[in-house]
């Protein structure tokens, strides 16, 4: 068995496919078909074409319901699930927060209160309506929808129920650091993770063995802004409406991607004690955290390999 891999740019990330086959040519189609299918979604999720179901339900917030295709539905039914579970860490209407802040310049502000209490009235996954037939309703103006922090994670669990149903028993869907991997590399032993240094993200800080689980990890070392010594993460919280600090990452192994990446968004909002209290009430999902004073916290049953 040998395996072949894949990189390329796709939603605004660096992915990396790797199926395990025997032969080269069977190889190749499957990598084909694995980026077409995250090409494809990533057409139905953007934020950035206006023709996508995302931005189609943003330009039509507080003014009339969009029927969208049955797995944007289904989607969008798990995320509000995650939102009520997280009590709101997690939601995927925070993207008119965003638009708040700049986390990728040098000169970076606080909005003032007001400016932050009206965009806080277009924030709220319980704003979204899930009516029959397909059709969804953004019920208040302003409100903006995006699939950022469980995009990727989608993307690579569909990739893999994709190359399963075509009988491949080992691969990885790689999206920046999220990922999901199953069977074995071909020499036999396990897939495995590094998790970055925080403070030198080219360092590998600990290992995490991954068998048929996906991993999320969510830092503030890519896009950050400090004030008064304080590092504050791109994550920001829905319900304040204030990025995050005190938190350097957070790895979420979970079975699902999509979980994964949505857990480690919800942790980092959460902080360390509620967010490791949640994850250990939840089935096969583990969790490691970096505090801003580089203490690692990790779940209960969470199995790290700190040598490679």
């Amino acid at each position: 068995m040998q395996s072949h891999k894949v990189q390329l740019r796709l939603m605004g990330s660096d992915f990396e496919l790797i199926v395990v086959e025997q032969d080269a040519a069977t190889s190749q189609q499957r990598l084909h078909e694995g980026v077409a299918e995250i090409q494809r979604i990533e057409q139905l999720l953007t934020e950035f074409n206006d023709t996508s179901q995302t931005a189609l339900l943003n330009r039509q917030a507080g003014m009339q319901p969009l029927q969208v295709d049955e797995e944007v539905y289904a989607l969008i039914a798990r995320c509000i699930r995650l939102s009520t579970l997280t009590q709101g860490a997690f939601d995927i209407t925070a993207g008119a927060l965003k638009a708040l802040y700049n986390f990728k310049g040098s000169s970076f502000q606080l909005p003032d209160a007001a400016t932050l209490a009206a965009t806080l009235k277009a924030v709220g996954f319980q704003h979204i309506q899930l009516q029959p037939e397909r059709t969804v309703y953004l019920s208040r103006k302003g409100m903006r929808i995006g699939f950022g922090a469980v995009g990727k994670g989608y993307a690579a669990d569909r990739v893999k129920a994709l190359w399963m149903t075509k009988g491949v028993k080992s691969g990885v869907i790689n999206a920046s650091g999220d990922l999901t991997a199953w069977g074995t590399q071909p020499d036999g032993s396990p897939w495995k993770i590094g998790i970055a240094d925080p403070d030198n993200p080219s360092k590998i800080m600990l290992w995490l063995p991954v068998n048929n689980a996906a991993v999320a990890t969510s830092g503030n070392y890519e896009q950050y802004f400090e004030q008064n010594g304080i590092r504050y993460s791109h994550n920001i919280d829905p319900v304040s409406g204030k990025p995050v600090p005190f938190i350097k990452s957070v790895t979420v192994v979970s079975p699902s991607a999509e979980l994964s990446d949505a857990l480690a968004t919800a942790v980092t909002v959460m902080g360390r004690e509620a967010g490791m209290y949640l994850v250990d009430q939840l089935p096969n999902v583990h969790c490691l955290l970096i505090d801003a004073e580089n203490q690692v916290f990790q779940s209960r049953h969470i199995n790290i390999h700190a040598t490679a």
